[in-house]
């Protein structure tokens, strides 16, 4: 499967100029079951990289444009009366795909982010008590502006543990804007990318995602970095169980993507200001990822 890896990199390359770690870390959530929250301003190739990944493992790829008058149904799917065969139809809503780009999702209501919580952890739709699952694999990208709150509702605490990851893309540096203009000239652009894995490569990455090896002292020593989030004074609410878990399957990614197949402590390091800040509330206002790097300084390495 090392070449698969190669291939989907090298593709996605294609398109995205530079950002490798965000690359990295998109497919660390991919070939762990986890989603993906993209906190950027606009225009530095969010939309881009979910377009791409869904062209490159040849999956059906679907958009939600959120805003405040965009109703639960219109997520999830409805039934629809069909006066031909007189009864109901379901009609499925954009979550029926492989790759689900919610693009400004705290513009949408709280009633309609709901409608993500069930299918985001489950993989299943249920409307009028019939539950119908998603394909496989199933993965959400969901960017929001950091910067611009008017007229956006926070996303809950619920919803934000859904997502396994949070990264931002950053501004590109002055060589790599300078490299995406020269690529105009080329039209090296996502639609015409070509698949380079299929569906049941990124399934069958997924399977050995999971056999990846990690010692006992390497758990005890994240749940000891998950904990200490719990008892710390200047945190509200801590890491949860799920947050846990979330941490152990990116770092079994991680490891895989290095073509390794063992997790090492330094996995644990470099995801965790990404698998856990957003998952956890400080007091005062305080931003979450100094007081993340303070406890990666504080709690011993095995």
């Amino acid at each position: 499967m090392r070449d698969r890896i190669e291939q989907l990199t090298e593709n996605l390359g294609q398109t995205i100029v530079g950002k490798q770690d965000a690359i990295q870390l998109v497919m660390v959530a991919l070939i762990s079951g986890g989603h993906t929250l993209l906190e950027d301003v606009p225009g530095v190739g969010k939309t881009l990289l979910a377009k791409s990944l869904a062209k490159s493992i040849d999956g059906k790829f679907q958009r939600i444009q959120c805003t405040p008058d965009l109703l639960p149904t219109d997520v999830t799917g409805t039934n629809i009366w069909n006066p031909r065969s007189g009864e109901f139809e379901f009609m499925p809503g954009p979550v029926f795909a492989n790759v689900l780009l919610a693009d400004e999702i705290n513009r949408a209501t709280p009633r309609t982010q709901s409608a993500l919580l069930e299918v985001m952890e489950e993989h299943q739709v249920t409307v009028d008590g019939v539950s119908r699952q998603v394909p496989t694999p199933f993965f959400v990208i969901a960017t929001q502006n950091p910067i611009e709150y008017q007229g956006t509702f926070p996303l809950p605490e619920a919803q934000m543990d859904r997502f396994m990851l949070s990264l931002t893309l950053g501004y590109p540096t002055e060589a790599e804007e300078l490299q995406m203009l020269q690529r105009l000239q080329t039209g090296s652009e996502p639609r015409e990318l070509q698949p380079c894995i299929s569906l049941e490569d990124v399934r069958g990455l997924q399977r050995l995602c999971s056999q990846v090896k990690v010692e006992a002292s390497l758990q005890q020593y994240m749940l000891s970095l998950v904990r200490s989030t719990r008892e710390d004074e200047e945190i509200t609410l801590g890491i949860s169980p799920r947050g846990a878990v979330a941490l152990f399957r990116a770092v079994q990614a991680l490891a895989f993507l290095q073509d390794r197949d063992y997790a090492i402590p330094d996995d644990v390091k470099y995801l965790a200001p990404h698998v856990l800040p957003h998952r956890m509330i400080p007091i005062g206002g305080r931003r979450a990822k100094p007081i993340i790097d303070r406890l990666l300084q504080s709690v011993p390495i095995p």
